[in-house]
């Protein structure tokens, strides 16, 4: 068989992708089989491939795989989520280069943008992903603005709604002035800045007076109703019901008391702003204040500006305070840091904001999908996230569900007057103006009397049915296959999106379900750099992964990436990790390529080494495969992996290969190759998950496969016995081919050379692995003795000792001048290191640390003087 000297992962990929595609194996149709299910986290539609999705498909193509060769019907859906807010400013920033202004285009001109874009731009990272080798059903490939996908949130709205779990309120909100809409709490970043403290001061009505107040952002006084101090401040008593002026607005406004004030904090008299903050709304409400809102949507000052109409906020804030400064207003201006909110999208800076919003109640929905978890329903991987799950899900607020976008679903209200009730909630125009009629009792209502809302949904209420609906749960609750496939069986995701997402599916799937929507959920860590930094584009730190993958090919880069992924610790990247990685590879093809180049030689018996061999790896393979299902059990993919690269590393290519392996041209016999050749497939089986790409082709070149072979939909390994006497004694041989390599090495004795091996059977090896040991260590003969020789070499294994004398080998005079000038160096940093460690000043004053390396050091010294004068005695 002729195979190629250099594995070519680029072509290999292309060509096994294509096979496996081209064959349906990545395809799941409902049959008697168990289901395993995984749906994957949808990336944005605007994504492209980045180090956290390969951390993240790679996980759950391993979890796949491993299941399509255990026998399960392995289903995996793909999809992507359209991403309300990235995807709209992706596409305005579109327009704006050709000139196009957003909001100069009805709804409908701009979803054809949007959709045109997504048409353009939305599969990119599906195509990636299967550069990576993802064994996705790419016919299920779902897209949250489907039409059955939209039709399956409308629903699911409309029957929360009439259950009254969603409704309509006016509520301070965080406002994106850049995405120009609102955002659920979830959805501010809090970010340490460093800003100002202003110190202001406010004119006590009628009085030469004023009070102080401190604040870090000086053009809210715009917006002020109040001065607000605690009532049992005696301070402030006199001045409870008196007015005060606001500084360059000239407005005056009362000063209130409420016990909310904290007399120790700042100055213990608070501004307030009822527009802008969410406390001051509270302390507004229930003192009847004046609201008034200073900014537009886009954060730049209104007509209650003043002078500053139409200015950023930013901008303003420079301004006024020199403007305050001037007039004597600013007693002073501080240094300050405190945290801000931003968007978790845009990164602009968050404004609390009045508005009309949806919102669905979320406290008695919560309390199944807390349960759940508490009691390990759906389990949480690792359950340090648990707690994490319930802070969140115990203080669990009310779900802003609106957005003041065009891309997305539209919400199914409809209004029918400008009160604040006055809609109705359906599903389609004609049902909108059957309802609005009864509320109405006026028959002559039309369609074109109602207005449908203009607010789309959170994204986020999409993709929390992504379970359900991605087998058309929603729609058709008892439809086949959501009744094979789900509940799904693993979910892998980040931790970042514990509450966003993973919780909320839970909530749905207990609410629509009455059902988890998955038995676990295995949180990846981030992947950060060697400096622990997180990857981010701004910080250039972050790898281009479709460079990776042709550099090191899909094989070594999943192999690199899993190397140090422990589920829920962050991972070190380092691309010498993808080295690894594409070195293993190599290892593979060319162990295969080894027992390719061997001659048969059917006459031949099997040799007794190889057959001890080979029945020695059986059970070090059946034992290392318990130890990789107990990983597997318990998630621990990182285990699993290294577990196997040791295996195949170490114990096959390190030792299998090089027992059996015949002597130079000479012919191997066909039993010892074929039951390697059928070891090998069990290793490919058990790789296939991490390398895919690698061990089909392998698997392909053994032997001559029918397309219902391939390693893709083969079996997982059995597994068997394990004979525990054999590989302790494995262990005890190793020992001693190591011992002889290690003297070889140490005397400079050429492998070529045949040396003797004389030993002190105390463990009483068998003497059955004498020819392994002849022909590991090039031995000519392992004869047994009683008592110590001079003369030789020596080491120990165990309470065994073994010599190797040295006559004729090496020049013993030549040796013993080598030896006595090591001993000499030794001793002589002997009496350094414990010159230090008698000098009391030095014991008593240096840090402990020093000083137990210092022990550490007279420790190694001694230990190595010993063994220098052992081999100079056995010489002489």
């Amino acid at each position: 068989m002729s195979l190629a000297s250099k594995y070519d992962s680029k072509t290999t990929e292309e060509k096994w992708y294509k096979f496996w595609m081209d064959n349906d194996f990545f395809k799941s149709v409902p049959d008697e089989r168990e289901s395993y299910t995984i749906v994957i986290p949808p990336p944005n539609v605007t994504g492209v491939l980045h180090m956290g999705h390969m951390l993240n498909n790679t996980i759950q193509d391993v979890l796949i795989r491993r299941a399509r060769l255990k026998g399960y019907n392995a289903c995996w859906v793909p999809g992507t989520d359209h991403a309300s807010i990235a995807t709209e400013a992706k596409v305005v920033k579109k327009l704006k280069e050709q000139g196009i202004d957003k909001n100069d285009l009805s709804r409908e001109e701009f979803l054809k943008h949007a959709w045109d874009w997504t048409d353009e731009y939305g599969g990119i990272i599906l195509e990636q992903l299967k550069k990576l080798g993802a064994s996705c059903d790419w016919s299920r490939t779902k897209f949250t603005l489907d039409d059955d996908m939209s039709a399956s949130v409308i629903k699911v709205f409309i029957d929360l709604y009439n259950k009254g779990l969603i409704y309509r309120g006016y509520r301070m909100v965080n406002w994106d002035p850049e995405a120009k809409t609102t955002l659920s709490d979830e959805e501010v970043i809090y970010e340490e800045r460093n800003g100002h403290l202003y110190h202001l001061k406010y004119q006590i009505k009628g009085s030469e007076g004023f009070v102080s107040i401190a604040t870090t952002r000086p053009e809210t006084i715009l917006g002020d109703a109040a001065i607000c101090v605690h009532p049992e401040d005696e301070r402030y008593t006199d001045l409870i019901g008196k007015t005060v002026i606001v500084p360059i607005v000239n407005r005056e406004i009362p000063v209130i008391a409420d016990s909310y004030v904290d007399m120790e904090f700042g100055t213990g008299a608070l501004k307030i702003t009822p527009a802008h903050d969410e406390n001051d709304k509270k302390i507004g409400e229930t003192h009847n204040l004046e609201v008034i809102d200073i900014f537009n949507a886009d954060a730049t000052l209104n007509s209650f500006g003043l002078h500053y109409e139409g200015k950023d906020r930013f901008v303003v804030r420079k301004e006024i305070s020199t403007e305050l400064e001037e007039k004597g207003f600013l007693i002073k201006k501080e240094d300050h840091i405190h945290k801000v909110g931003t968007s978790e999208r845009t990164k602009a800076v968050i404004e609390p904001r009045l508005s009309d919003q949806w919102f669905l109640k979320m406290e008695d929905l919560a309390q199944p999908a807390i349960k759940a978890v508490k009691e390990d329903i759906v389990e949480l991987l690792p359950p340090k996230f648990k707690s994490t799950y319930f802070h969140w899900m115990e203080n669990v607020r009310d779900w802003n569900i609106s957005r003041q976008l065009m891309w997305g679903q539209r919400i199914p209200a409809y209004y029918f007057g400008d009160g604040k009730d006055d809609f109705v909630v359906a599903n389609s125009i004609e049902e909108a103006v059957t309802l609005s009629r009864k509320r109405t009792n006026n028959d002559n209502l039309k369609a074109e009397d109602l207005r449908q809302e203009n607010d789309v949904l959170d994204t986020w209420f999409s993709s929390w049915l992504w379970p359900i609906s991605v087998f058309n749960g929603v729609l058709e609750p008892e439809n086949e296959e959501i009744n094979y496939y789900y509940p799904t069986r693993d979910l892998v995701t980040g931790p970042d999106i514990l509450f966003f997402w993973v919780a909320r599916m839970i909530v749905a799937g207990y609410e629509l379900r009455d059902e988890k929507p998955f038995d676990k959920v295995y949180l990846t860590g981030l992947v950060r750099d060697k400096q622990r930094r997180k990857m981010s584009k701004s910080l250039g730190n972050s790898p281009d992964a479709l460079g990776l993958l042709e550099q090191y090919g899909a094989d070594g880069v999943r192999v690199g990436l899993l190397l140090s992924a422990a589920a829920g610790n962050d991972i070190m990247f380092d691309e010498d990790l993808c080295q690894q990685g594409k070195g293993f590879v190599n290892k593979m093809w060319n162990a295969f390529k080894l027992t390719q180049m061997w001659e048969v030689d059917n006459s031949i018996a099997q040799p007794a080494h190889s057959a001890q061999a080979i029945a020695w790896y059986r059970s070090r393979f059946n034992e290392t495969l318990a130890l990789i299902e107990d990983h597997y059990s318990k998630y621990r993919i990182s285990d699993v992996l290294m577990t196997s690269y040791k295996l195949i590393y170490d114990d096959f290519c390190g030792w299998l290969l090089e027992i059996i392996k015949p002597e130079y041209q000479k012919p191997i016999d066909a039993k010892t190759l074929a039951e390697v050749i059928e070891l090998f497939e069990d290793n490919l089986r058990l790789m296939h998950p991490f390398t895919p790409f690698i061990t089909e082709e392998i698997w392909q070149t053994i032997s001559e496969r029918k397309v219902e072979d391939a390693l893709c939909i083969n079996t997982w390994p059995k597994g068997g016995d394990v004979d525990t006497a054999l590989l302790s004694d494995f262990v005890l041989v190793q020992d001693v081919i190591s011992g002889i390599r290690t003297v070889r090495k140490e005397k400079q004795i050429a492998f070529k050379n045949e040396i003797e091996l004389k030993t002190i059977n105390n463990e009483n090896l068998d003497t059955a692995y004498n020819p392994l040991i002849q022909k590991m260590g090039n031995v000519s003969s392992v004869e047994v003795i009683t008592e110590q020789l001079s003369g030789a070499a020596s080491y120990r294994v165990k309470s065994n000792e073994y010599f190797i004398p040295l006559e004729g080998n090496i020049d013993v005079a030549a040796e013993l001048v080598k030896l006595e000038g090591e001993l000499k160096r030794a001793k002589g940093f002997l009496i350094g290191v414990q010159k230090k460690l008698s000098n009391e000043r030095f014991v008593s004053s240096a840090p402990e640390q020093v000083v137990a390396i210092e022990k550490k050091k007279e420790a190694d010294t001694l230990a190595k003087i010993e063994t220098i004068e052992a081999s100079i005695n056995a010489l002489k």
